[in-house]
C-alpha cells in the first residue's frame, strides 16, 4: 500500500555539531531546534515484491549513486524492523530552497521514516519515528515535531527528540540572508567530526552547550525573545569560533555573513529584537519578530537584495497519509 509523508525542515537554536557514534548518529549536546512551515518534503513510499532493487525519484529525477544508496540502507533498518525484504518505491518532492542553507536531509529523512514506516505495516509512535529519522540524519529527528524541539543524546534507544512546544502561538519568525548558494568546500559532516576530532576547545564547547539548554527552554516556555535570540546568536558564534580553531582550521562565514551580524547587532541597539544565527555555511539566519520585517529588510539593503531574503513561520509536525497525496 503507497503511504504519503510530509515532514518539513528545522533550524538548530542550540547546535548539533559532532557524533559520539557515527554509525548510529548520537550527538555530543542536546540541540533545541524550530520547526519550519515553508519549507518541507513530500514522499510516497510503497513495496513492491518484484522490483529487484530500491528505485527512488526525486523532483522527477532518477537518482543513482551515493544518495540512492544512503536511501535503501535506511530502509533496510525498515525491512529488518517489519521482517521482510521486499524493495521500494520511493517518490520524493523537495519544498526546501537548496540555496537557503537549511537542511533538507531532516525533513527528507523525517519524511522518508513516516512514509516508509507505514508502507511496511508498522505503527510507529513519535518517538520511535524520531529514533528511526535520525539514522539518516541527525536534524531529521527534530524534524519529527512541529514548534520547538529538543535532542537529547544516549544510545540507540534512548537518542531520540522530544516536543518542547509544538503549536507556536507568539510571533517569532526566520529570516533567512543568502549570501552564497555554492555548494561548501567542507560538508556539515566533515565539519563537525573534524572540529571534535582536532579542536582543543571541543569538549569545553560541549559542556558550555549543554549548560545553555535549561536557559534555553526557559525562554521558549517564557515566550521570551530576547533570552532566545541572544543565546541562539551566542551558541552559533561559539561553534563557528571553536571551527576556527580546529587543526587545520577551516571556516564557513564570510565578510558578507558578518555584515549581516553586525547589522543585527546594530538593529538591537536602535530597540529592535533580531538576532543571527549559523549553521554550516555562509547564510545567515535571523530570528525576529513579524512586525520588523520591513526595518530589517532596509536595513540589509546595502548586502543583499529582497530576492535573497527568505522568510519562514514556525511549523507543523510530520503528517502521514495513505495513498500518493498528502
Amino acid at each position: 500500500m503507497h503511504y504519503t509523508a510530509r515532514a518539513h525542515t528545522n533550524i538548530a537554536l542550540l547546535k548539533y555539531w559532532g557524533k559520539v557514534d557515527e554509525a548510529i548518529i548520537t550527538p555530543t549536546t542536546t540541540s533545541i531546534s524550530l520547526t519550519l512551515n515553508e519549507f518541507y518534503t513530500d514522499t510516497t513510499v510503497w513495496f513492491d515484491k518484484t522490483l529487484a532493487s530500491d528505485q527512488l525519484v526525486l523532483d522527477g529525477e532518477t537518482i543513482s549513486g551515493t544518495a540512492a544508496r544512503k536511501v535503501s540502507r535506511f530502509l533496510n533498518i525498515v525491512r529488518d524492523m517489519a521482517g521482510f525484504n521486499d524493495k521500494a518505491y520511493i517518490i520524493s518532492t523537495n519544498n526546501v530552497p537548496t540555496a537557503a542553507g537549511l537542511a533538507s536531509s531532516a525533513s527528507a529523512f523525517a519524511a522518508l521514516a513516516g512514509a516508509a514506516s507505514k508502507a511496511a505495516g508498522l505503527d510507529l509512535s513519535v518517538t520511535e519515528l524520531s529514533r528511526l529519522a535520525r539514522h539518516g540524519s541527525g536534524s531529521a529527528t527534530r524534524s519529527i515535531f512541529g514548534g520547538f524541539a529538543k535532542w537529547v543524546p544516549g544510545d540507540d534507544r534512548t537518542s531520540f527528540a522530544t516536543p518542547i512546544f509544538e503549536k507556536v502561538d507568539w510571533p517569532i519568525q526566520l529570516m533567512t540572508v543568502i549570501i552564497n548558494d555554492q555548494p561548501k568546500k567542507v560538508g556539515s559532516r566533515l565539519g563537525m567530526q573534524h572540529a571534535k576530532n582536532t579542536a582543543p576547545f571541543y569538549k569545553e564547547w560541549v559542556k558550555l552547550a549543554n549548560s545553555q539548554v535549561a536557559d534555553m527552554i526557559s525562554a521558549i516556555q517564557q515566550h521570551d525573545l530576547v533570552k532566545l535570540g541572544e543565546l541562539a546568536e551566542a551558541n552559533a558564534l561559539q561553534m563557528h569560533a571553536m571551527n576556527a580553531t580546529s587543526v587545520p582550521p577551516f571556516n564557513y562565514l564570510t565578510d558578507k555573513s558578518w555584515q549581516v551580524i553586525m547589522i543585527a547587532q546594530e538593529l538591537r541597539n536602535q530597540g529592535i529584537p533580531v538576532y543571527a544565527t549559523m549553521d554550516a555555511g555562509p547564510n545567515v539566519k535571523l530570528i525576529s519578530r513579524p512586525e520588523d520585517t520591513s526595518i530589517i529588510k532596509k536595513a540589509l539593503t546595502d548586502v543583499v537584495t529582497s530576492s535573497q531574503i527568505i522568510i519562514a513561520s514556525p511549523g507543523p509536525g510530520i503528517k502521514v497519509t495513505s495513498g500518493d497525496k498528502i
